[in-house]
């Protein structure tokens, strides 16, 4: 079995290379399943039910969030009705949705998508994300082997240790949030893939997907400045896995980079920032 996971989608131009360039990759690839980060999508924080819909229609089976989840207020209703749309499971009690997602074919249950998020250094008050891990991925390996976790999460150190701490219990371990992709993609040992990051699908002339220079005002006067999604040719990044479907085991695990010219306007896909 083979998963196509993007990371971070960061407004319109997140939105149209993702768009641009799904079908043809999960064909390429030949892809059983795609997981996106959404959650920097409408405007560099949150997603919309429009913008979830297009990716669903597009062929994303999962939707993952993150610290921006409520960014947009009409997802803590559109999420209730969503079950392919998830955030993180470690939410305190009582936040709308779910932290997981079973992908069935047929009636056939595929593979479990599960996110938490990390609390070093997030702002956010969050339960504990290795307890609720545990106590999730042993529920879900009753209905499939097959498990995907997207560690959204700040510090390098807490998304490495999730991935020694869940090596063997799930199929992958793949962080998102720092919108940088890292190189350091590894089947450990008990047969799960890692990789600290998968990078953001949006703007690369920006700082993370802002305007460059409204970033650089930021840090040259440490003034507030608003942060606006940059425009321009966008970067492309995601990670395919590999895994046996008997097993729930790695087989493989692959870094996707691609980025468009400096000198090249994408074509208008969507409307929205």
């Amino acid at each position: 079995m083979r998963i196509l996971f993007f990371g971070d989608v960061v407004g319109r131009p997140g939105r149209h290379i993702i768009m641009r360039r799904l079908g043809a990759l999960r064909e390429s690839l030949g892809a059983d399943a795609v997981v996106v980060n959404g959650e920097n999508a409408a405007g560099g924080a949150g997603i919309t039910a429009q913008f979830c819909r297009e990716l669903f229609a597009a062929g994303v089976d999962v939707i993952t969030l993150g610290n921006h989840a409520w960014d947009k207020r009409e997802i803590a209703t559109y999420i209730d009705q969503e079950p392919r749309l998830i955030r993180p499971l470690n939410f305190p009690p009582g936040a709308p949705g779910l932290g997981a997602c079973v992908v069935t074919r047929g009636d056939q249950p595929i593979m479990a998508v599960v996110q938490a998020h990390g609390r070093v250094f997030s702002p956010l008050l969050l339960e504990d994300p290795f307890r609720g891990l545990e106590e999730v991925v042993e529920r879900l390996r009753t209905v499939t082997p097959v498990i995907l976790v997207d560690f959204h999460g700040e510090a390098t150190s807490e998304k490495v240790a999730a991935g020694w701490f869940l090596d063997g219990r799930v199929s992958a371990v793949v962080g998102t949030h720092t919108h940088v992709q890292t190189a350091d993609e590894v089947i450990l040992p008990g047969g799960t893939a890692y990789l600290t990051d998968v990078g953001m699908c949006g703007p690369w002339m920006s700082v993370i997907g802002t305007d460059r220079q409204h970033a650089l005002e930021r840090f040259l006067t440490q003034m507030p400045v608003r942060y606006e999604v940059a425009k321009g040719p966008a970067v492309l990044s995601a990670v395919v896995i590999d895994v046996d479907p008997a097993t729930g085991r790695a087989t493989a695990i692959q870094r996707i980079l691609e980025r468009e010219s400096a000198n090249q306007e994408p074509d208008e896909f969507q409307s929205g920032s």
